[in-house]
């Protein structure tokens, strides 16, 4: 399920079977994402234009806040409810609420005022770490459970039951917690990667068990995985997870979140698109994420995958040349993939050749080419000579000041 514009230039040595169906994206960004100690809670435009993207990305979920957590959540995840039931969003919103009435009930006040039926993603700790910082035994978790499941499905809530820190819960936990929730109604269930501990078996692991026990209780509810990125492992986790059989992943824009971050949404859509599954509109990808860099307050990283400056960018002599064959021979397709593991069409971007100190003659003409300047044996030769011996990249202003010449003034 790989690119096949042009067959036989790129061997493919994954042999992974292909997924068994579409694969989902849920954005957490505007309730995981705003508990990074480094993001702002953006304004109710600013959310409402992120909700805006993501429904024309075609992210499939949303989680529009945690509401039980004071005023300001309640009254900013009622205006994002209201803003999809009155456009007609095509995009599912989730609260997220503790295994407590109290955190359900606006919830459940939320979705009656905007008139939408709410996904509410029901959380609670189940490793035994966590039990033992708590003070927590299997009933109580066992009990709270069914208390919030009672409530939240007789109230017209769709349920997606998350176990915290399931990647260092017990199997035999997780099978009494799961099962509990199969049995009072849970539309879905959700494997967390709260602190980042899994590797991609580990997660594939997890996933398999949790399908298991989904199809032994006869349930037809989806699997969802939440990773997160502690140990940089999150985009190969949720690759794992579709490939063991979870039908949705969870993310958010630039990865933004607790401690190190979670998946991000955009590194997750680029790769089902390589891998074939063609259900997104990345054209959306880049407003997206510098939407969401003004709102939350963060720098995207210039090495950040996809969306960074650097991405498809290059000042290497070895690594210009090749793509600047490709464009000569008149081959975009080759262009974009000579040197780059993604595409850069595919979000909208372009190959972006520079001149550096390590850059060759090659780099200098497709420089010079762009400003309309001459490229001739000499102006080479200088402009070579002035980005040899600076420690950073040629740019218009230092061209003019080495040479006189005037890369601003393009034809």
């Amino acid at each position: 399920m790989n690119d096949t514009s042009q067959p036989g230039l790129m061997h493919q040595w994954d042999d992974a079977r292909p997924l068994a169906s579409p694969p989902q994206v849920l954005d957490e960004t505007l309730r995981d994402g705003l508990q990074s100690p480094s993001a702002s809670d953006p304004s109710i435009d600013q959310k409402k234009n992120l909700l805006h993207l993501m429904a024309r990305i075609g992210i499939h979920a949303a989680s529009i806040g945690l509401p039980g957590a004071h005023a300001r959540q309640r009254t900013d995840a009622l205006a994002l409810a209201t803003e999809i039931a009155r456009e007609k969003l095509n995009i599912a919103p989730y609260c997220a609420a503790r295994t407590l009435i109290e955190d359900i009930e606006p919830v459940v006040d939320i979705s009656q005022r905007a008139g939408i039926r709410l996904g509410v993603g029901i959380f609670i700790g189940s490793s035994p770490i966590r039990q033992y910082a708590e003070d927590w035994t299997l009933d109580d978790l066992k009990r709270r459970t069914e208390e919030s499941l009672r409530f939240a499905v007789a109230h017209g809530l769709s349920v997606m039951y998350v176990t915290e820190d399931t990647t260092r819960s017990t199997p035999e936990t997780l099978g009494e917690l799961y099962r509990t929730a199969i049995r009072f109604g849970a539309d879905r269930l959700c494997a967390a990667d709260t602190v980042g501990h899994a590797t991609p078996r580990t997660t594939a692991n997890v996933v398999r068990f949790v399908k298991r026990l989904i199809d032994e209780a006869g349930a037809d509810i989806g699997l969802d995985w939440h990773g997160h990125r502690d140990r940089g492992l999150d985009v190969a986790n949720s690759l794992a997870a579709w490939a063991a059989g979870a039908d949705r992943c969870h993310g958010t824009a630039l990865g933004i979140g607790e401690r190190c971050g979670n998946t991000p949404v955009e590194l997750l859509l680029a790769n089902l698109e390589v891998m074939g599954w063609k259900h997104h509109r990345l054209s959306f990808l880049m407003p997206y994420v510098q939407t969401a860099q003004r709102a939350l307050g963060i720098d995207i990283p210039p090495n950040q995958p996809v969306v960074g400056k650097n991405a498809f960018r290059t000042a290497t002599g070895t690594h210009a040349s090749a793509v600047l064959k490709a464009k000569r021979r008149g081959n975009d397709w080759l262009a974009d993939r000579v040197y780059s593991g993604i595409p850069a069409s595919m979000v909208g971007r372009k190959q972006e050749i520079e001149v550096g100190h390590l850059s060759g003659e090659a780099n200098v003409r497709s420089f010079l080419e762009e400003r309309g300047l001459a490229q001739d044996s000499a102006t080479i030769r200088e402009v070579m000579a002035v980005a040899k011996s600076q420690r950073v990249l040629l740019n218009d202003k230092s061209l003019h000041e080495a040479t006189g010449l005037d890369g601003s003034a393009e034809e």
